[in-house]
């Protein structure tokens, strides 16, 4: 299946794949078995490679380039990020530092013009500087990038980000354990004809329903470094879901997956009630290996009974809203 991704025109698998594990902080993800995610989302019909600067400090950019290089007619689109390599002010987003951080990404993927820039969850007053956007159109003017778009975290930020003429897309973490965005985001951009780009769509894992308050995660892994928020966005990890609380409510998720499609994962359940929203261009979990990458990409093509949403919602109301909804 395949959507328009926003303001940028072109046609996108709704499965995409995000690529931040191949780069850091999901746990070690050598080259060999990284290429191979790739290879086996493309294979599985993914067109939508998602990135960033940061992601391993250009890894993750620079393994995607290798393998555009290798498969030069694969008609992916590959949207990067920048700005989370510097300090987090607002003065650091101006038009040198773009040029500079666009030649990198440029020289990483392996391209002239890159497909789709975002900015890369900057402070919130950067989203109504009229200068950061010509700045940004000016890019567009160069030829360096053909379209942006920003990564938000609130839905706030969203909101004010769509006003813009020229935002392509917004990419925002949703879920069925964040469902403002849902609720206040996707009708408004729909109406702007501004893609949305659902990244952490598996809430970090918990949506698989394989984690218990005993699993461990790897010492370079964010789900064991970033539970309280110290080193980025606490919602980048379990959705900013308190994990004994997510816990319990993923093994009713997983309950809930199972009576909807017995023969899917509960991954793909959750993947494929975010499909079912055509207001969103394309979801993108990650994946460690091949075989995850083909399970997310056939959940495009999963459908659901029509009363799964509402015990979603349910769910949601009950164990997380009050947490989870005032926040972003």
């Amino acid at each position: 299946m395949k959507r328009t991704l926003g303001r940028t025109g072109r046609n996108v698998s709704v499965i995409g794949l995000g690529t931040w594990q191949l780069g850091a902080d999901w746990g070690a993800v050598d080259e060999e078995q990284a290429l191979a995610v790739l290879d086996a989302a493309h294979q599985a019909g993914v067109t939508f490679f998602d990135t960033a600067d940061v992601y391993g400090d250009g890894r993750s950019e620079q393994l995607i380039g290798r393998w555009l290089k290798a498969n030069p007619e694969a008609g992916v689109t590959v949207a990067t990020k920048m700005g989370r390599r510097v300090e987090q002010v607002h003065g650091n987003y101006n038009l040198d530092a773009f040029r500079a951080w666009n030649d990198r990404s440029r020289e990483n993927l392996g391209v002239e013009t890159l497909d789709l820039v975002q900015l890369h969850c900057p402070p919130i007053s950067v989203y109504s500087d009229d200068a950061v956007f010509d700045a940004l159109d000016t890019l567009v003017d160069e030829g360096r990038i053909a379209h942006y778009g920003v990564s938000v975290e609130t839905v706030e930020e969203a909101l004010t980000a769509i006003a813009r003429p020229n935002v392509a897309t917004v990419q925002i973490i949703v879920n069925a354990f964040r469902l403002k965005p849902i609720e206040e985001v996707l009708p408004v951009a729909a109406e702007a004809g501004v893609g949305i780009i659902a990244r952490v769509p598996l809430a970090s894992g918990l949506l698989t329903g394989r984690y218990t308050l005993d699993t461990e995660f790897a010492a370079d892994d964010h789900r064991n470094f970033n539970r309280d928020g110290s080193a980025f966005d606490v919602g980048e990890t379990f959705s900013g879901v308190d994990y004994a609380t997510g816990v319990r409510a993923a093994g009713e998720f997983t309950e809930l997956a199972r009576r909807a499609a017995p023969d899917a994962t509960a991954a793909q359940v959750a993947l494929a009630w975010l499909s079912s929203r055509p207001e969103i261009s394309s979801i993108i979990p990650g994946a460690r290996n091949p075989e995850q990458a083909r399970g997310n990409a056939a959940a495009g093509s999963l459908e659901l009974p029509s009363e799964f949403d509402a015990q979603v919602r349910d769910l949601y109301d009950r164990e997380l809203r009050e947490a989870i909804h005032p926040r972003w």
